[in-house]
Parts: structure tokens; C-alpha cells; sequence
């Protein structure tokens, strides 16, 4: 397992300052972001000469939440822009009804980490 969940969470605060991995408990005037890591599993093994496996490559999904009380739309390109420029594909994007009132889109993004680098790829 390779963690990239802080490089995720970096680029979502180029978006906005209202960025957790958590439900939001208070609704700012801004837009509001919610980040899930829905996956972090092996990908790939290899082995090396003694036969002992070893973790080459990892896939990672992770589910980003936006919530805005008129819309999400810019934050949403925003969001996209910034994933895509780390390596992570859009796999789904779909607005979700909210009995707050609030605008809310659900957004899933998937990559493949070598475990030797930072590297993101598909």
C-alpha cells in the first residue's frame, strides 16, 4: 500500500480551503469538499530471487464530494483539473440529491502508483 492521500488532499486545497475527510459538521459560504479513499489494494507483484513478493504497483479510488449552495459546476472543472494533473482518471461524476438544499456532486477518480516512485499512471 502506497499512500497518496495527502497528495490528493494538496491539490483539493487549490480548490478551496473547506477540504476534509470527513462529513462536513459546518456549511461555509464557499465550496465544501469532502474526500474519500474508497480503495488502496495491490495492483501488481512481483518477486525477487529468494521467491519473497513484493508490492510493484498499487490501485487507488477515491470519491471527492462537492457541496455549494448554488452551484458546482466551477468547482467541479476545478477539482478535475487538479486530479488529472496528479495522475488520477475520472471514472464517474454524477449530481446527488440533497434534502439540505445544498448543490452536491459525487465525483470518483482511480489510478495506478508504482511503489517505487510517486508516479501515477494508467
Amino acid at each position: 500500500m502506497k499512500n497518496i492521500k495527502d497528495i490528493v488532499y494538496e491539490a483539493l486545497k487549490k480548490v478551496t480551503e473547506n477540504v476534509s475527510d470527513v462529513y462536513p459538521k459546518e456549511w461555509a459560504e464557499d465550496v465544501t469538499i469532502q474526500l474519500t479513499e474508497e480503495d488502496n489494494s495491490v495492483f501488481e507483484y512481483s518477486s525477487d530471487m529468494s521467491g519473497l513478493c513484493q508490492e510493484d504497483k498499487a490501485q487507488v479510488r477515491y470519491r471527492i464530494d462537492i457541496w455549494h449552495r448554488k452551484s458546482t459546476s466551477a468547482a467541479a472543472v476545478m477539482v478535475d483539473a487538479k486530479m488529472a494533473a496528479i495522475g488520477l482518471k475520472r471514472t464517474g461524476c454524477s449530481d446527488v440529491p440533497d434534502p439540505s438544499g445544498m448543490k452536491h456532486k459525487q465525483m470518483r477518480y482511480e489510478g495506478i502508483i508504482d511503489m517505487h516512485s510517486d508516479f501515477v499512471y494508467w
